[in-house]
């Protein structure tokens, strides 16, 4: 059943593990335990169901098994009464309740070990349950304790004299940079007035040679 299945992979987990796996152990922690007692829930509901089954099954049992003798009984008295089709009739109606009480009787056995599995399953659960609440404000606290030692470690490296003066190799690589790029700019812009410039001189020869031609020409 899936709902074994589930009850499975619960019980197996290790609540240790899935806590130092999770980004929030303490909403881990709740969900975790949401989710057991959601399928303590349900395996409960899923016992009562099975146990009622099985009562139904065991009663169907014993009808057949009744109707089995009833029937032989009859057969009996029409064999006595020299009645042979009657009792020929008799015991094929016996020979088929005999039928459905073995069958009912394989039935209740596999139900039998249905419930077993499922109480099984319930009390591992609820211990797995109980475990996990009594786990849960020591892990809380465990948890917080480390982050809080964690930023404590964090901000004295914040303020060690590695950190500062890493900090001040970081402010003076940027001061360059800026200045670099500055310096690259001022020679790109040079270059640019040098280049119109130049432009200029050419276009004012090329008006010279025009104006030179046109006189030769007129």
């Amino acid at each position: 059943m899936a709902l074994l299945e589930r009850v499975s992979t619960l019980v197996r987990a290790n609540l240790n593990d899935l806590i130092d796996k999770a980004e929030d152990p303490e909403k881990m922690i709740k969900q975790v335990i949401l989710d057991m007692q959601n399928q303590l829930l349900q395996v409960k509901t899923q016992v009562a169901i099975a146990i009622a089954d099985q009562h139904v099954l065991d009663r169907k049992q014993k009808e057949s098994e009744e109707k089995t003798a009833e029937w032989t009984r009859k057969a009996e008295m029409a064999v006595d009464k020299k009645q042979d089709d009657l009792a020929r009739a008799a015991l094929e109606r016996s020979v088929s309740y005999r039928t459905m009480a073995e069958s009912f009787e394989r039935q209740v056995a596999d139900q039998k070990q249905q419930v077993e599995n499922l109480k099984s399953a319930l009390q591992k659960l609820a211990q797995k349950l109980a475990e996990a609440q009594a786990k849960k404000d020591v892990l809380v606290a465990q948890h917080r304790r480390a982050r809080a030692v964690s930023k404590a470690n964090d901000a004295q490296f914040a303020t060690s004299e590695h950190s500062t003066a890493a900090t001040f190799d970081r402010m003076k690589d940027k001061v360059r940079h800026s200045e670099a790029v500055s310096q690259a700019t001022t020679e790109l812009l040079q270059d640019d007035v040098e280049e119109q410039l130049a432009a200029l001189d050419k276009q004012d020869k090329i008006e010279k040679m025009l104006a030179e031609m046109k006189a030769k020409r007129g």
